[in-house]
C-alpha cells in the first residue's frame, strides 16, 4: 500500500502546501516553467530522508527517498510531524477529500461520514495548480457539494489557470438548485466528469440503500439541472445483494429516462468502512453468479450506451464482457493476489483492494 501520509518535521507551527523538486530547479507549472512561492528544493539528503527548503519553511520527510517523492505536492501540517501527499506526481490516482460531513448514510459506504469539517479547499486550490501536466484530478468527500458555494468558483478558476487539467467529482448529486445552473455551465463539460450514484430504478430501495428519505426522488430533479448545464455525468451503481436482481430494469431505466448520462459505472463493493462492517449481508458474488450484472450490460450495449465494470478482477468476469472491465481501483490501495503472478491479464487488471477479505471474496479465481 502506497502510504499517502508521511513522517515530517517542519519549521513551524502552520500548514503549508510545498512541491518537492530533487534539484534546485522549478518543477515545471506551464510552458514557462515558472517558479511559484509552493516550490521547495532539495538541500541534505540523510540515511533517514531528505529535507527541503522553500519560501514558506522548511521540512524534513523521512522514510522515503528523494526519487520516489519528486514532484509531490505536500501539506505540511501542524505541529511538524506529518506530512500529506496532496499530489503524487507520478500517479493518475490523485483525490482531495473535501469534506467528512455527508447526508447519507450508505450502507456500503467507504469513508463513514463524520460532523467535523475543516476547510481545507485553499490547499486543494494551490496544489491543483502545481499538479503535472494533463492530470485528472478527483474531489469526493463526504459530499462536497455541500460547500459548493466556494468549491464551484475554484474549479472555475484552477481550469482557466491550468487548461491542461480535468476534474472527476464524485458527489451525491442531492445539492443543486436553479440557481445554481448558470455556475455550474461556467464550468467546460468535456473537462469535468461528474460521479453520481444511483443503485436502483425503485426509489424505496435506492433510499434504503442511501439513509435518506426521499433520496431518489430529489435525484431526479437535480439531475435534469446537470443536464441543462451541459455537464457530463457518469452515474455509479455499486452491486450488492440488495440490488444485484434489480440491476437489468436499472438498466431499462437509465437508458429510457437518463439518456444525457455519460456513461454508467457497475463497482464492485470494497471491504471498508460500512462496507467492512455490513460485508456478509451486502456482498454480491459475480464470479458466481453474474447472470443481471451480464443482462444490465447488454441491455446498455443493446441501446448505445456507455456501461463499464469498475474494480472487477478481470477473471471474475466472462470473456465477452472482459474488454468493459478496466483497471479503475486506485494505485495507492490495489495489490494482487498470489493467482495473479502469472496471470496474462495482469497488466490490464485493477486487482483487488488493499482490504479484500480472501476467506470471505470471490469464491471463482484463477489466471488468465
Amino acid at each position: 500500500m502506497i502510504p499517502l501520509r508521511l513522517q515530517a518535521n517542519s519549521t513551524t507551527d502552520l500548514p503549508f502546501v510545498m512541491r518537492l523538486n530533487a534539484e534546485a530547479r522549478a518543477f515545471q507549472l506551464d510552458l514557462e516553467g515558472q517558479r511559484t512561492p509552493f516550490d521547495g528544493d532539495l538541500i541534505r539528503v540523510s540515511a533517514d530522508g531528505a529535507s527541503y527548503l522553500g519560501p514558506q519553511g522548511a521540512v524534513e520527510i523521512q522514510g522515503a527517498t528523494p526519487d520516489e517523492i519528486d514532484g509531490d505536492v505536500l501539506l505540511v501540517l501542524p505541529g511538524g510531524r506529518a506530512a500529506q501527499r496532496l499530489i503524487r506526481a507520478n500517479s493518475p490516482h490523485n483525490t482531495f477529500l473535501v469534506t467528512e460531513r455527508c447526508d447519507q448514510l450508505c450502507l456500503m459506504c467507504s469513508q463513514p461520514p463524520k460532523q467535523h469539517h475543516t476547510d481545507m479547499l485553499p490547499f486543494f486550490e494551490a496544489a491543483a495548480l502545481l499538479a503535472p501536466k494533463g492530470v485528472t484530478l478527483g474531489i469526493s468527500g463526504g459530499e462536497p457539494l455541500l460547500y459548493k458555494t466556494a468549491l464551484l468558483p475554484l474549479m472555475q478558476r484552477v481550469l482557466k489557470e491550468r487548461t491542461d487539467l480535468t476534474f472527476h467529482v464524485l458527489t451525491n448529486g442531492q445539492h443543486l438548485e436553479e440557481n445554481d445552473l448558470a455556475e455550474l455551465g461556467e464550468l467546460p463539460r468535456d473537462r469535468v466528469l461528474w460521479g453520481i450514484p444511483l443503485y436502483t430504478a425503485d426509489a424505496q430501495t435506492h433510499d434504503r440503500i442511501v439513509g435518506k428519505a426521499g433520496a431518489f426522488d430529489r435525484l431526479m430533479e437535480t439531475l435534469p439541472i446537470f443536464c441543462r448545464a451541459g455537464a457530463a455525468i457518469e452515474l455509479r451503481t455499486v452491486v450488492m445483494g440488495e440490488n444485484a436482481r434489480l440491476l437489468p430494469a436499472l438498466a431499462n431505466f437509465i437508458t429510457t429516462h437518463l439518456p444525457f448520462v455519460s456513461s454508467w459505472a457497475l463497482m464492485q463493493l470494497e471491504n471498508i468502512g460500512y462496507g467492512r462492517q455490513n460485508w456478509d449481508d451486502l456482498f454480491f458474488d459475480s464470479s458466481v453468479s453474474f447472470a443481471p450484472v451480464a443482462e444490465a450490460l447488454n441491455i446498455a450495449r443493446g441501446r448505445g450506451f456507455d456501461a463499464v465494470l469498475y474494480n472487477f478482477p478481470r477473471c471474475t468476469v466472462p470473456a465477452a464482457y472482459r474488454d468493459q472491465a478496466p483497471s479503475t481501483i486506485s494505485d495507492w490501495k490495489r495489490r494482487y493476489l498470489d493467482e495473479c503472478e502469472e496471470c496474462s491479464q495482469r497488466a490490464l487488471c485493477g486487482g483487488f483492494f488493499e482490504w479484500y477479505p480472501e476467506d470471505r471474496g470471490f469464491q471463482r479465481l484463477g489466471r488468465l
